[in-house]
C-alpha cells in the first residue's frame, strides 16, 4: 500500500477538485441563469484537471523516486491516480447532483427543451443522475489514460 500512497493521495485531491469546480459553476450560475454557458465554460476543468496530474507525477517523481523517473513509471502513477478518480467518480456526482446542484438537470432538460436541441423524452433520458454518472465514470478513464501519457512524458527524467 505504501508504494500507492501518493496516488491515492492525488486521487482523492482530484475529486475534491473536481467538486470545487462544481461549486465554482453553479455559483458562477453556469447550472441555473446561465445555463447557455455551462458546456462551453465547464471544458476550462482541464486545465485544473492537468494540473492536478502535473503535481501528482512530480510528487511521485520526487518522492518516490528520487528524482529520477522513466515515462513508463510516471505512466503508471497516472494510471493509478486514474484508477481512484474513476472509482471515486460515481460517489463524486452524486454528491455534485444531490447536494451541489440538484435543480441542474431539472434546468439543463428546460434549456435543452426550450431551445430544441432535445425533445422533453430524449432530454430526460440523457440529463439524469444514472447517465452523468457513467459518463462521468468513462470520461474519468479515458480522460485521465490521456492525461498520464502526456504528464509522464514531460516529467519524464530526460537522458544527458
Amino acid at each position: 500500500m505504501n508504494k500507492i500512497t501518493i496516488e491515492i493521495k492525488w486521487g482523492v485531491i482530484f475529486t475534491l477538485v473536481a467538486l470545487l469546480w462544481m461549486v465554482f459553476e453553479k455559483t458562477m450560475g453556469w447550472h441555473n441563469v446561465l445555463i447557455a454557458k455551462q458546456a462551453i465554460y465547464t471544458n476550462f476543468f482541464g486545465i485544473f484537471a492537468v494540473l492536478v496530474y502535473f503535481f501528482a507525477i512530480r510528487d511521485k517523481k520526487r518522492n518516490f523516486y528520487n528524482g529520477q523517473m522513466t515515462w513508463r513509471q510516471g505512466f503508471v502513477a497516472g494510471i493509478i491516480i486514474t484508477i481512484v478518480v474513476t472509482v471515486l467518480a460515481p460517489l463524486s456526482q452524486f454528491v455534485t447532483s444531490t447536494y451541489i446542484t440538484p435543480d441542474y438537470f431539472n434546468n439543463v432538460i428546460a434549456y435543452s427543451v426550450e431551445t430544441k436541441v432535445m425533445n422533453q423524452e430524449q432530454a430526460e433520458a440523457y440529463f439524469n443522475l444514472k447517465s452523468y454518472i457513467i459518463q462521468a465514470t468513462f470520461g474519468a478513464l479515458v480522460m485521465g489514460v490521456v492525461t498520464a501519457a502526456a504528464v509522464a512524458w514531460f516529467l519524464k527524467t530526460k537522458k544527458e
